[in-house]
């Protein structure tokens, strides 16, 4: 199903739908259509941005395209009409097409009638929390138009808005959360906000045309020493100066703070550490290249950490669980998810490898070089971040002996791998050089007491120091 309405026989909307577990809002990247432009069913009109990754949206029906009501850069909140496609094109009733609004003024749709019940969304990115439509206060839009007029006038006669904190009050300021949000991070007060929206609700835009005064006053402040670079959140560009850059948060990077500042203050992470020879390792991914087994997939010895994880996890199932806050329970996952963390052009992800307790080494090799390839190319999907249970990050191929990992929300546990180097080690009664790495596990201390952690390291360090363990444990 898609998020779609129909505004007479001729002319349909398409609206930005919730391309991933209740998301609010997504930024629109690219636009493949202009309008003019003939559609079809299943089409890709343009790409966009949510928190968690990039999406391309098709369209649902035929057509030619009228109208793109965003420009690239945009940030649209989910159920704002984003494209009109004409789908009876060369009635003589056509208005002509409309260009895109351009990227420093992106235009704000009026809300559509919305739908009773929930809200429809993209076909495999789950489903939003349905909304409940606001009763507008009764002369709230009057109001606004009168303040908007009056302060329209005084631009208009001296160049400049008068104060609106004098204006009658009309009760708690109407706007979306996304909007109150952008508000607090520019430390607008939405009660002296003028709004251009329909029933008196407030736009980005109008959140941003209140911070300009503010930003141009900082900009020609008389004792500024050097030039001040001002930057708004939420634009589509970073703005600098030639002593510092700043660059808007948001999409990817947005929720990975969002992300790590909530798991860092809500699970009290314990981390342990070992180093171990990996030598026997090293050898077997040696040996592995070169059997017919696994000929067609890519194999290096993160594909042998990963399946010494999994047999460690086999052994200590207890660390394979959840905490459940709200229900005060310890969830215990009978699956393993295996998140990979993926340094992307978008900033750090964390895809998953469904089932992976359930794949052979040819069949976990497959997933990881697809899960790292999708990742490169910047199409990993919500779904595939979605419902991990544990995680590795290969710190180790940008030179890193080792760190301490942050838990990914919602697991229990991550395997920090370091970098393998030869290194002098006692072998056998006498120092040989040997491949050594360390490995550092990050738990969750609420659900994972440091005997439990304990041995799954010991586990992991333990095969990879004698893989053959692989057999005699799986």
């Amino acid at each position: 199903m898609t998020t779609m309405t129909q505004t007479s026989a001729r002319f349909r909307e398409f609206k930005m739908p919730d391309v991933g577990e209740g998301l609010t809002e997504a930024e629109i990247l690219k636009w493949f259509v202009q309008p003019g432009d003939t559609v079809t069913d299943g089409q890709v009109v343009c790409e966009v941005e949510t928190a968690k990754a990039a999406v391309e949206l098709p369209i649902p029906f035929d057509g030619v395209v009228h109208e793109l009501r965003f420009a690239e850069g945009t940030t649209v909140d989910v159920g704002e009409v984003i494209i009109t496609v004409d789908v009876a094109p060369g009635s003589e009733d056509a208005p002509a097409p409309a260009a895109a609004a351009p990227a420093q003024e992106p235009v704000e749709a009026a809300p559509a009638e919305e739908p009773k019940g929930r809200t429809p969304v993209l076909v495999g990115y789950g489903v939003a929390e349905s909304s409940t439509k606001r009763r507008p206060r009764k002369g709230a839009a009057p109001e606004a138009a009168a303040v908007a007029a009056a302060v329209q006038a005084e631009l208009n006669g001296h160049g400049s808005a008068a104060p609106v904190a004098d204006a009658p009050p009309v009760g708690r300021p109407l706007a979306k959360p996304p909007v109150r949000k952008l508000a607090k991070d520019l430390g607008i007060d939405l009660a002296t906000v003028v709004p251009t929206g329909k029933d008196g609700i407030i736009t980005r835009e109008d959140v941003h045309a209140a911070a300009a005064p503010v930003a141009a006053a900082v900009a020609v402040a008389p004792e500024a020493a050097e030039p001040v670079a001002v930057s708004v959140p939420e634009t589509p560009a970073a703005v600098g100066s030639a002593r510092e850059t700043r660059i808007p948060v948001k999409g990817v990077r947005k929720a990975i703070a969002q992300a790590m500042v909530g798991s860092a203050f809500t699970a009290p992470h314990v981390t342990e550490f070992v180093t171990v020879d990996v030598t026997r390792t090293i050898k077997l991914v040696a040996e592995l290249k070169e059997d017919k087994e696994m000929a067609g997939v890519r194999v290096n010895p993160l594909l042998i950490i990963a399946k010494a994880l999994l047999v460690a996890i086999k052994r200590n199932p207890e660390v394979n669980a959840a905490w459940d806050e709200a229900n005060q329970e310890i969830v215990q996952k009978h699956y393993v998810n295996l998140g990979i963390a993926a340094a992307t052009p978008r900033g750090l992800i964390v895809p998953n490898i469904k089932d992976a307790h359930d794949k052979t080494l040819p069949q976990l090799a497959a997933a990881l070089g697809e899960l790292v390839a999708t990742a490169r190319d910047g199409k990993t999907s919500p779904a595939a971040m979605a419902g991990g249970t544990v995680t590795i990050t290969n710190v180790g191929v940008f030179g890193v002996d080792t760190g301490t990992p942050i838990l990914n929300p919602g697991e229990s546990a991550i395997l920090a791998v370091g970098a393998i180097k030869l290194q002098p080690w006692v072998h056998k009664g006498k120092v040989k050089p040997r491949q050594v790495t360390t490995l550092a596990l990050s738990f969750d201390h609420r659900l994972v007491d440091g005997e439990l952690g304990s041995k799954v390291l010991a586990d992991v360090a333990a095969i990879l120091e004698q893989p053959k363990r692989l057999i005699t444990w799986a």
